[in-house]
């Protein structure tokens, strides 16, 4: 941002890691903050705009792009759009085949939702982080005083998504083994009866503990990723020369970051795909 010229590297990193927040000022009223301060004083229920945003936007653009694929598809001769969709669904069809043994027509949906979903979140990443702001600061969207471009350094966001992953695998334990099969698998197992206080806190320990690794996992690769990229931009406020370097160290970072963001997708994925195959699976 232009604005970032002024900036010390302290507040620079302090500003890129700040979400654009909506929610009630110290006076009462209520709009997005201005500074990272009042951001933080809005509290539990201010609302982070951009995490908001990019995250319905990309969500949106995953459909738009299956959807085409889908519109389009053909017996015949099928386009580079129709080989790319064909591949995703068949690797991500492959990865449920080896990891879920139950049978549910959710499942191979979900996964494809969560991998694609994921990946796109995550390759916000490497678009520059100066960018976006820049153009929205500078072209008559000044108000926009912070924006975070990938909603995976968010941890409102990947907690939500974990979340959701928590809720089906309640729903689906409920379901496939009833209620009482379901409170029987966390108070008898492993120790058996005489265990029970014992078994309660080490399975219920391992039931709250999926969702937290699920979110906190993807968060802290992505947020880790996100803070180097902004170390490296402000090397290009030294000089020429530390610039340059900053720009070889960027480059090498980016092809590196390329797996790292796949494999985070695919690891939220994959952990989903058998958690939801723990929850099918009865224990006598």
């Amino acid at each position: 941002m232009a604005a970032d010229q002024a900036l010390t590297s302290t507040e620079y990193i302090k500003h890129h890691l700040t979400n654009l927040t909506f929610g009630q000022r110290p006076d009462g009223s209520w709009g997005l903050a201005e500074t990272a301060e009042q951001a933080s004083a809005m509290g539990f229920w201010a609302f982070h705009v951009d995490t908001l945003f990019w995250s319905v936007f990309l969500g949106a653009v995953f459909v738009a792009i299956f959807h085409q694929a889908a519109r389009k598809a053909t017996a015949d001769v099928p386009s580079g759009l129709q080989n790319f969709a064909e591949a995703v669904i068949e690797f991500i069809d492959t990865s449920v085949r080896g990891s879920f043994s139950g049978r549910n027509p959710l499942v191979a949906p979900l996964a494809l939702t969560i991998f694609v979903w994921i990946f796109l979140m995550n390759l916000m990443d490497l678009v520059p982080v100066d960018w976006i702001p820049h153009v929205l600061g500078d072209h008559g969207l000044g108000w926009f005083h912070f924006m975070k471009v990938v909603p995976t350094t968010d941890p409102n966001a990947t907690f939500g998504l974990a979340l959701g992953v928590f809720v089906l695998i309640l729903y689906y334990s409920i379901k496939i083994k009833g209620l009482g099969g379901f409170a029987a698998e966390l108070t008898l197992q492993p120790l058996g009866k005489w265990g029970l206080p014992a078994n309660l806190i080490l399975e219920g320990v391992a039931l709250l503990a999926k969702p937290v690794s699920l979110s906190l996992r993807l968060f802290g690769n992505l947020y880790a990723g996100e803070m180097i990229f902004i170390l490296i931009a402000l090397m290009y406020g030294v000089s020429l020369g530390v610039g340059a370097f900053g720009a070889l160290l960027q480059l090498g970072w980016a092809i590196f970051h390329i797996l790292v963001i796949t494999l985070q997708a695919f690891i939220f994925m994959t952990l989903t795909i058998v958690y939801l195959d723990m929850a099918h699976q009865e224990h006598h």
